[in-house]
């Protein structure tokens, strides 16, 4: 059986992402969310990034920050990729959510 570690929701907010480039260059861009669960989600963005690299997401609503890693990344054939992170440690309150899913509050409750 495939379970998951927490249920997915479909949401689709602005973040801003900050990674470093191959040559050691900072960069800032935004991106939107299109899947988020409390240990990740999966982002659409114009830059490519690669598997393992390490990104700051940040929400510019809320002001939370959180460390996070790159998991996969696939071309969406319009010019952008999808990428598929997961934060550092499971973050289930960085997203604007009234009701999350039940198993989130299980995952916040082990923090």
């Amino acid at each position: 059986m495939n379970r998951r570690r927490s249920e997915r929701v479909l949401l689709q907010v602005r973040v801003i992402v900050v990674t470093q480039l191959e040559h050691g260059k900072s960069v800032r861009f935004d991106a939107f969310t299109l899947v988020v669960n409390a240990h990740g989600g999966l982002l659409e963005m114009s830059l490519k990034l690669s598997g393992g690299q390490k990104i700051l997401l940040a929400n510019p609503v809320t002001g939370a920050e959180e460390s996070c890693k790159v998991v996969g990344v696939k071309g969406t054939g319009n010019g952008t990729f999808a990428v598929a992170f997961e934060f550092d440690r499971p973050c289930p309150r960085f997203w604007p959510i009234s009701f999350p899913p039940k198993d989130w509050d299980l995952v916040a409750a082990q923090r």
